[in-house]
């Protein structure tokens, strides 16, 4: 691996458009600056909301890899800036423990100078979405706590679905909740209000922290020169699979090897995985743990 000292990197002193209308600048901003000297510029009136929101009243159309490359070229046409960035996140259950639920960050930037495009991403159970259906304040106690409210913003609507002019975004006052929830109790068709976690970076500190991990390993990522070209970006593009058992040795479906590579050139590299496993747990294999 290559890297520069960051006063000669090539995006030092540079600029790049980000997508956003939730503030996402004030997590991005300092880690890209320490990391590569890039600085940021948000473009005024820019409605990242056209490819989808959280609370569906815009569905997402693609996947969120295509979605957030979409995104991050949406506010480089709208600044007129060949560099891009842009983040993309998606809530659920884990993938592997399914009542868990987790938080999937991407995170792109786009060089259209250098012609490449480089996608980051996380997968982390650091989250407090949730979602519940109540008539009043009170059935909602302990779902306001894993909620982490007030800290954290809530969204409310009818339970039986969306109706024009009931969906209440960013709440973060009892007050303002105790409303919501009564006007959408009482428009729905069987008297519930709809309350989810607001999960729109600027209403979620617990996906600011996590934004900032997926940040940091751009960042990373950028500082890192291709060893054959000097492009920025060398890092991870794929794996090998098969780590050996470590009880009878046989190939497990868990990553053996990292493949390093450039995304401009074709120059890749077999690497150890990076966080030193050499061995899978017998759990981990099919014919000791059939």
């Amino acid at each position: 691996m290559n890297e520069r000292q960051r006063g000669d990197h090539p995006y030092q002193g540079r600029e790049a458009a980000l997508a956003t209308k939730h503030l996402k600048e004030r997590v991005f901003g300092e880690p890209l600056r320490k990391a590569i000297g890039l600085s940021l510029h948000v473009p005024s009136g820019l409605d990242t909301d056209l490819l989808g929101t959280f609370s569906g009243e815009v569905e997402r159309h693609g996947t969120p890899r295509e979605v957030v490359l979409r995104k991050a070229r949406l506010g480089m046409n709208a600044a007129g800036m060949t560099l891009g960035l842009a983040s993309e996140g998606s809530f659920g259950p884990d993938p592997r423990l399914l009542f868990i639920p987790a938080d999937h960050e991407l995170l792109a930037f786009i060089d259209d100078d250098m012609g490449i495009e480089i996608v980051e991403q996380i997968l982390s159970r650091k989250t407090n979405y949730a979602q519940d259906a109540a008539r009043t304040f009170e059935d909602l106690k302990e779902f306001l706590t894993r909620a982490c409210f007030p800290s954290h913003g809530l969204i409310v609507r009818p339970n039986t679905g969306l109706q024009p002019g009931l969906l209440f975004k960013g709440i973060t006052k009892v007050e303002t909740l105790k409303e919501a929830l009564e006007r959408c109790a009482h428009a729905s068709q069987d008297g519930l209000a709809h309350v989810e976690t607001d999960m729109r970076a600027h209403m979620n500190p617990t996906r600011q922290q996590v934004l900032r991990e997926v940040v940091v390993q751009l960042g990373r990522r950028l500082a890192a020169l291709c060893p054959e070209c000097q492009t920025p970006g060398w890092g991870l593009v794929d794996v090998v699979r098969g780590l050996p058992c470590e009880w009878c040795g046989a190939k497990t479906e868990l990553i053996c090897m990292e493949i390093h590579g450039c995304p401009h050139c074709e120059y890749r590299e077999n690497v150890p995985r990076s966080d030193g496993l050499s061995v899978a747990s017998a759990g981990d294999c099919s014919w000791c743990n059939p």
